[in-house]
């Protein structure tokens, strides 16, 4: 019973990464981005074509920076996710 929870994680995260394991291994994948993917949608919706409401504030001179970014955005967003599951493990640790 003491470490319920833990198993709970250990189960979703296994499961989560088998489902990518599973899905990488059966047929060809073509990795685009959504922005293109919901025009594309839009236009075969609507007959007519997309014209995106707002411009960028800023735009990346390359692919990488591009990516750069994206990775440190991830990057934040774990570590914030894991500042709070420690808070909350710590906590119920002192707790008890």
């Amino acid at each position: 019973m003491k470490y319920t929870m833990e198993l709970a994680v250990l189960a979703v995260v296994l499961l989560f990464a088998g489902s990518f394991v599973i899905a990488l291994n059966t047929g060809e994948h073509e990795w685009g981005g959504t922005d293109d993917q919901a025009g594309d949608v839009i236009n075969k919706m609507t007959g007519t074509e997309y014209e995106p409401w707002a411009d960028p504030i800023y735009e990346p001179a390359s692919g990488e920076i591009e990516s750069l970014f994206f990775c440190l955005q991830a990057a934040v967003g774990a570590l914030v996710i894991g500042f709070f599951f420690g808070y909350y493990y710590r906590g119920r640790r002192i707790n008890t």
